[in-house]
């Protein structure tokens, strides 16, 4: 029942954000033709009541068995639609705004307030075509990033540590994060993905979380592809939130929410990375040795500071036995982790690797800035950052999730060297 009534109330802002935005594209087309009014009119409540239909029809159309692709570009084109309208609305708030505060003082003015008042009515065309411009444009972004999820970067870096043994100087770790497997569909574009992480020469190789969306059958169609990704050192992997399978309606969820099968897709899970050549950390840690000196890796399952996502992981457990190692790297999906425990309960771990925030998949990133609406949730949300000795690097992902795009924020292969 509350669901429904969630579902009415977000169908009626719609109509309402529908309805004020028409306004808008009214007041501009009012001197065209009947001809071109009718076809700019009908063509925006056509498409307006598409994506209110098909919201309103989501609950009855089996959504969740949809293709993974077909349904990224549904949410997609109805998010690009409704987020073009609310920064249009933005705009036509302040121009109402400005409107009304220019009415007001009217009203007090002594002598013309009739005329200013006629006059304030209109609505400023200017700004109404700022508006429109502003969200067609955005929408247009969007429909433009659909072009990037498969455009991979390679982001290199020199790091350097005082405490590094002189066999690891010139160590080349390659990082990758989040590949999300569920919503990749092109698999050729995969296939040159893959070839560009191996090309890299790593000495070894890091992934931080994420191999799936929910299931681990999300694999099963890319398994020769990933089991190419090879380093002499080896392939460790960990565990994302998204990989407990925790955001999947599995039908044999109980009231307490156990769920027998949910149980067994992680372990199948667990197994894929084991068939894929991978060595899993599940709060634990490995000694790797070059040259007759060692460094410690340590890997643990999802850790975060927010409540929204699984804290599975155990620092306590994977750290055992690893504190005589005199320089470590930390595998944890979540950047949250960095500043909630790892600098403050564990300052030698020098080097931590994480993923999960994907940049946001939209923002600006040109030479000395960057941007992304994901800093306004994550302190830390793409590259580099230090605090005293330690480090930390968030990969920006290999895949995406949700929107089937990349805006600014290219898919990321990340090549570290210690020196």
């Amino acid at each position: 029942m509350r669901s429904g009534f969630n579902t009415i109330v977000l169908l009626v802002i719609l109509l309402l954000l529908d309805l004020y935005v028409f306004m808008a594209i009214r007041a501009i087309f009012n001197g065209s033709s009947a001809r071109v009014r009718g076809f700019v009119f009908g063509g925006y409540w056509g498409i307006s009541a598409l994506v209110i239909l098909t919201i309103a029809l989501l609950p009855y159309l089996n959504w969740q068995e949809w293709p993974a692709n077909a349904r990224s570009y549904v949410l997609t084109i109805i998010f690009g639609l409704v987020f073009a309208k609310m920064l249009a609305a933005v705009f036509l708030l302040l121009d109402d705004a400005r409107r009304g505060i220019q009415w007001i003082i009217s009203r007090f003015s002594a002598g013309g307030g009739d005329a200013v008042a006629t006059n304030a009515i209109s609505r400023s065309k200017f700004l109404s075509q700022m508006a429109l411009v502003l969200g067609g444009g955005m929408f247009a972004t969007l429909v433009y990033g659909l072009s990037n999820k498969y455009n991979y970067r390679v982001h290199k870096m020199k790091l350097a540590f005082k405490n590094l043994p002189p066999a690891f100087k010139g160590l080349r770790i390659v990082q990758i994060s989040d590949i999300h497997s569920g919503s990749l569909t092109n698999k050729e574009a995969v296939v040159k993905g893959v070839e560009l992480i191996n090309a890299q020469k790593a000495d070894i190789i890091l992934f931080t979380g994420d191999l799936v969306n929910d299931r681990a059958t999300e694999m099963d169609n890319l398994m020769e592809v990933f089991s190419q990704v090879k380093a002499p050192m080896g392939v460790y992997s960990t565990l994302g939130n998204h990989d407990y399978g925790d955001y999947y309606a599995w039908p044999d969820r109980d009231a307490n929410g156990f769920s027998a099968q949910r149980n067994e897709n992680l372990e199948r899970l667990k197994a894929v990375h084991g068939e894929l050549g991978w060595k899993l950390l599940m709060n634990e840690h490995v000694t790797l040795e070059r040259g007759g000196q060692q460094i410690g890796l340590l890997g643990i399952e999802n850790w975060s500071s927010m409540s929204r996502f699984p804290k599975y992981g155990d620092m306590k457990k994977a750290y055992a036995g690893a504190a005589h190692l005199p320089f470590k790297i930390l595998m944890s999906h979540d950047p949250t982790h960095w500043d909630a425990q790892v600098r403050t309960e564990y300052p030698d771990i020098d080097l931590m690797l994480a993923g999960h925030t994907h940049g946001m998949q939209f923002g600006v990133e040109i030479p000395g800035f960057k941007w992304s609406p994901a800093r306004f949730i994550y302190k830390e949300w793409a590259g580099l950052y230090k605090e005293g000795d330690q480090r930390l690097y968030v990969n920006r992902g290999f895949g995406f999730l949700g929107y089937p795009g990349r805006v600014g924020i290219l898919p990321e292969i990340t090549v570290i060297e210690l020196t």
